[in-house]
């Protein structure tokens, strides 16, 4: 957990999910950020409370705190446009569907990323960690296409092909 937390990804898709959960933009924008801040601010204090977690405690001093305070200001200004997205997302059919392919795509591209960095110093539980992301991404992204696909094909076969384009059903 400790591995997958430390990525962006898993916070994306946090101010992701809220914004899909409100029907207001507004409330997607203001809740996902200070949602996220909180959440990323929770995440460091918990950080500087275990001193055996490594990173804990903060040895670097000013410098972890500098560094606790970056993440902090940008979830609180990387959370409304990730919220609002989220909230985008909600557009059904193929509208929708690059905006429900953000986190997948987020999570795909990090642990790629990871994976030619920094899970070759790290050993086999990173690696393992990282291709196990990449794998489940591409999987929900196929999912998210196939579900989308098929209802659009579901809906042309009924007639009711002007839905997804926000026109009336004949």
């Amino acid at each position: 957990m400790s591995i997958t937390f430390s990525s962006g990804w898993p916070w994306a898709c946090y101010a992701f999910l809220v914004g899909c959960f409100r029907r207001s933009k507004v409330e997607s924008i203001v809740l996902s950020a200070l949602g996220l801040t909180v959440g990323v601010a929770a995440y460091y204090l918990a950080k500087k409370a275990s001193p055996s977690v490594p990173g804990g405690g903060w040895e670097h001093g000013a410098a972890g705190t500098g560094q606790a305070l970056v993440w902090v200001a940008a979830a609180f200004v990387l959370g409304a446009p990730v919220g609002f997205l989220g909230n985008v997302a909600r557009t059904p059919g193929i509208g929708g569907l690059p905006f429900r392919l953000l986190v997948p795509l987020i999570a795909c591209f990090e642990a790629t990323e990871r994976l030619g960095t920094e899970a070759r110093a790290q050993g086999t539980a990173f690696s393992v960690t990282w291709n196990v992301t990449r794998v489940a991404a591409v999987v929900c992204a196929a999912v998210l296409v196939g579900h989308t696909v098929w209802s659009w094909w579901t809906r042309r076969s009924r007639g009711e092909e002007g839905v997804d384009a926000g026109m009336p059903g004949k």
